[in-house]
């Protein structure tokens, strides 16, 4: 396997930090990209210096806050400087919201979808030039199994984001094969537990619009939902599974990815819709010509 210079967005806990930590364990350097460094994730920048010391490993932090266009640009502009070069992107950064949709602001549905998808953009925007130039790279997309699997009620802003992302990176992996760069979508399933990502979920900001679905019709679904998805996961479910699988697909050999790589242990379904849809899209290109881009440039090289 050959070593890897990765940045991985979001990576101050959760997914992020668990798969910086685990590609760094793997032989790679990494680049654990938050925002905050000397702030509040400041304790997270230490952690991530005292695991790359205790293991003997090239992890490192670097600043980059995916909502701001300055911030995105400078910490890509560090990578390179430092490594010389950049050969994977991870898209992991995100956050999600539980509650009614009608409850949710305009303006919290658009911050959603500016961490969720907007940043994603940004980073492209900064990194991609790069990896062109080098003329072979990888890019990671972290969605989720809401896009196309079960998707209960109350988390409609982060489902909507989340497809959003899921769609670009479909769009984006075609239109970056003849630039030799790979793509690989990660489907991870609704875990629980391991993760912050449910305990920091945000709320609607129309309190009243909110009640009127907690003490109407709708009492009791919210604890309904996230006890029933937590009921589904089952007990062993490890959501460091999702860092070994990210490791697996970046130590393959260039142009043997999978497309998609699902880990679901409540097997919710979308691994059975996501393989209808990218064998519709396949046929598709190979309808009007252009099936090459299916893969890398290169890959037989």
């Amino acid at each position: 396997m050959s070593k890897q210079v990765i940045v991985v967005t979001g990576a101050s806990s959760g997914f992020g930090a668990l798969t910086a930590r685990a590609l760094a364990q793997a032989g790679h350097t990494v680049y654990a990209g938050m925002r905050a460094t000397e702030g509040r994730n400041a304790p997270q920048v230490a952690d991530a210096a005292a695991f790359a010391a205790e293991h003997r490993v090239d992890l490192r932090s670097v600043e980059l806050d995916v909502a701001s266009d300055a911030s995105v640009e400078a910490g890509i502009a560090k990578i390179i400087a430092d490594a010389g070069r950049l050969d994977v992107i991870m898209h992991n950064a995100g956050h999600m919201s539980f509650g009614p949709a009608e409850a949710f602001t305009p303006e919290q549905f658009a911050e959603l979808y500016d961490v969720n998808v907007l940043s994603t953009q940004r980073v492209n925007r900064a990194a991609l030039p790069y990896l062109r130039k080098q003329g072979k790279g990888l890019v990671v997309w972290v969605s989720s199994s809401s896009t196309r699997g079960g998707t209960p009620p109350y988390l409609s802003p982060y489902f909507a984001a989340k497809a959003a992302m899921d769609s670009l990176a479909v769009s984006y992996a075609a239109e970056l094969t003849r630039w030799g760069i790979e793509t690989a979508i990660i489907v991870p399933g609704a875990f629980t537990k391991g993760t912050n990502h449910f305990a920091h979920s945000g709320s609607p900001a129309d309190k009243e619009r909110a009640a009127e679905y907690n003490e109407g019709p709708y009492a009791g679904v919210p604890e309904k939902a996230l006890q029933g998805l937590a009921a589904l996961e089952p007990a062993d479910a490890d959501a460091g599974a999702v860092a070994t699988a990210i490791v697996d697909v970046v130590a393959m050999p260039f142009g043997t990815r999978p497309f998609r790589t699902h880990i679901d242990p409540s097997q919710d379904g979308a691994e059975i819709v996501n393989g209808v849809a990218d064998r519709v899209r396949a046929e598709m290109f190979r309808r009007i010509g252009l099936e090459d881009l299916l893969k890398p440039a290169k890959a037989s090289a």
